[in-house]
């Protein structure tokens, strides 16, 4: 588990030189203070900054490899997923990278804690007037305009000329807050909807989405999983709390073929819980909850509630889950995740840590799932814009982005379905066919207003409107690319326990395989519909991938067929 803890040992027996005396060299800057926020002044001298150090990682680019070896159906090494220490021998920093920032440390008076399983991340407690020092930099108080939240942060910072190599970055610098990070993406107001019988008929799913409405679509098995290994993860964030009573009175009206007392496990880290009282059954948890026990029958699922005691600053424990995942002997299998942000919110080097976090647990095994964001081409959330704004994490390429659909008989992209393509990560080559594809069709429509060259996002959709939830007893409808994300996730579980009765591997890093010849072809194509945003219709679903709905939609049966089943 993380280390909530943070070391400060006799920040004032050393005098430091100034900085020119010690070589500074800029590392990182911004041009301007982001859009919504407001310089309010100089911080005080004495505000306590915790600050994170990451290091530089050995050999990733070895680890990268290994991942789409074992992640690539070709691949003679396919499913030989890597062990915890295999990955930590990997990307843990040289001994050379940690004397180096110890020893800089040590001269500054300073001691740091390890808080990541393979060493490649510190943290420090300093005041303002030694980071400012530290670092050359001019930290500040900034003011969010909307919401009234405060953040001391700096426009740039510079490193000492010898840690150059062995110190990738200092965290929370240039990266600013976004409070809007993590607001649950339910796109519309819940709101009453008739009541069903406890096992919708294709008919009513035209209007009104059951887990009876999704095993038709998809062709979802109804019968138990049996292998007790094969885990699915639920994360938690913000006080979002998955509410037991709920998810018993969900099953009794829903799914009436399996025990109501069909329950989760709970995990927290960062100081989280998980509240039974029905005034704070969240919307977002529960939904997650409620469609993955829902779907992946008798699949072990556990609900990991992440609390506001963050170690990775302003990631908001985004980092924290995947160290404290990457510190299990025996990680989930699938992990699924309902939140996200504006990938112009964090810094390009925090991006690229947290995505190498992604890769390591896909490494061993698990696959990650994100919603892709209900705010079309104007973000994780609907915004003014002029350009297409990418979201976070679906820009990462260790990853597997969820897009969301409507309607039935065909399914059509469902307009909110964020996508488009990264501003930070390059195009990965298992998806550089079918996206070069898309953008010859596309021709020159929305020229100039995103990256022709970055990496695509989503990468696979389900349906995402009129989800009927339980929340405070009440049945309830929402809608957002949050009800597609644990609706994959519940059924790559079920593959997953199919191939691991079968004595084989656990799926892992999807992207590989679904961007495959049998991949793709396992996938509904979904051909209509479009993500408008930033004042234009956005990106049109046409044949083949499209940043709207990703490669389609998933066929159980065809998809059993495509993993050797």
């Amino acid at each position: 588990m993380v280390a909530t803890g943070l070391l400060v040992a006799s920040l004032f027996t050393l005098v430091l030189g100034t900085p020119t005396a010690r070589n500074l060299k800029l590392h990182e800057s911004r041009e301007e203070i982001p859009a919504g926020f407001s310089l309010s002044g100089a911080a005080s001298p004495d505000t306590t900054l915790k600050l994170r150090l990451a290091l530089v990682q050995s050999n990733f680019a070895e680890l990268e490899d290994k991942l789409y070896d074992v992640s690539t159906p070709s691949s003679a090494n396919y499913g030989q997923h890597l062990s915890k220490e295999e990955v930590e021998q990997l990307v843990a920093p040289s001994a050379e990278s940690v004397n180096a920032v110890n020893a800089w440390l040590t001269e500054n008076g300073l001691t740091a804690q390890t808080i990541s399983p393979a060493g490649d991340w510190l943290a420090f407690e300093v005041p303002v007037s030694k980071a400012n020092e530290l670092f050359d930099a001019d930290f500040s108080v900034f003011t969010h305009d909307e919401s009234g939240l405060k953040a001391v942060r700096t426009l740039a910072y510079s490193i000492p000329a010898e840690l150059q190599g062995h110190l990738d970055l200092v965290h929370p610098t240039i990266t600013f807050p976004n409070p809007n990070s993590h607001l649950p993406v339910v796109r519309s107001p819940v709101k009453p909807v008739q009541n069903l019988t406890s096992r919708a008929v294709p008919a009513s799913c035209a209007s009104t989405i059951t887990p009876a409405c999704l095993q038709a679509l998809y062709g979802i098995p109804t019968t138990k999983a049996t292998q007790s290994s094969n885990k699915l993860a639920v994360s938690g964030f913000i006080d979002q709390f998955a509410n037991s009573a709920d998810l018993k009175t969900f099953l009794g009206k829903f799914r009436t073929d399996i025990s109501s007392s069909t329950t989760f496990t709970l995990q927290t880290l960062d100081g989280g819980s998980n509240s039974q009282s029905s005034s704070q059954a969240g919307v977002e948890a529960n939904l997650d909850i409620q469609y993955t026990v829902g779907l992946a029958s008798a699949v072990p699922t556990i609900f990991i509630s992440v609390g506001d005691d963050f170690q990775d600053g302003d990631l908001e424990g985004f980092l924290d889950i995947i160290n404290f995942l990457l510190n299990e002997s025996a990680p989930p299998q699938v992990l699924t995740t309902s939140y996200g942000q504006n990938e112009n919110t964090i810094s390009a080097k925090l991006a690229n840590q947290l995505c190498n976090a992604y890769a390591q647990l896909g490494a061993r095994g698990t696959s990650i799932l994100f919603a892709s964001g209900d705010g079309g081409v104007s973000g994780s959330q609907s915004s003014s814009c002029s350009k297409f704004v990418p979201t976070f994490p679906s820009g990462c390429p260790f990853m597997t982005s969820v897009g969301a659909t409507q309607g039935i008989n065909p399914e059509t992209a469902a307009d909110f379905s964020s996508g488009g393509f990264s501003n930070v990560f390059a195009r990965p080559s298992y998806q550089s066919t079918a996206v070069s594809s898309y953008l010859t069709a596309l021709g020159s429509t929305n020229s100039g207003k995103f990256n022709t060259s970055g990496r695509a996002f989503p990468d696979i959709a389900t349906q995402g409107v009129d989800f009927e939830i339980v929340v405070s007893g009440r049945t309830e409808g929402v809608d957002g690319t949050s009800c597609a994300s644990p609706t994959l996730a519940a059924i790559i579980s079920l593959l997953n326990d199919r191939l691991i009765a079968a004595g084989k591997s656990p799926l892992g890093f999807l992207n590989p395989f679904l961007y495959s010849a049998a991949g793709t072809a396992a996938l509904t194509d979904i051909t209509s519909g479009s993500n408008p945003g930033c004042n234009t219709n956005g990106f049109p679903a046409k044949a083949g991938w499209d940043p709207v709905t990703g490669l389609g939609t998933p066929n159980f049966a065809k998809l059993l067929t495509a993993v050797g089943l």
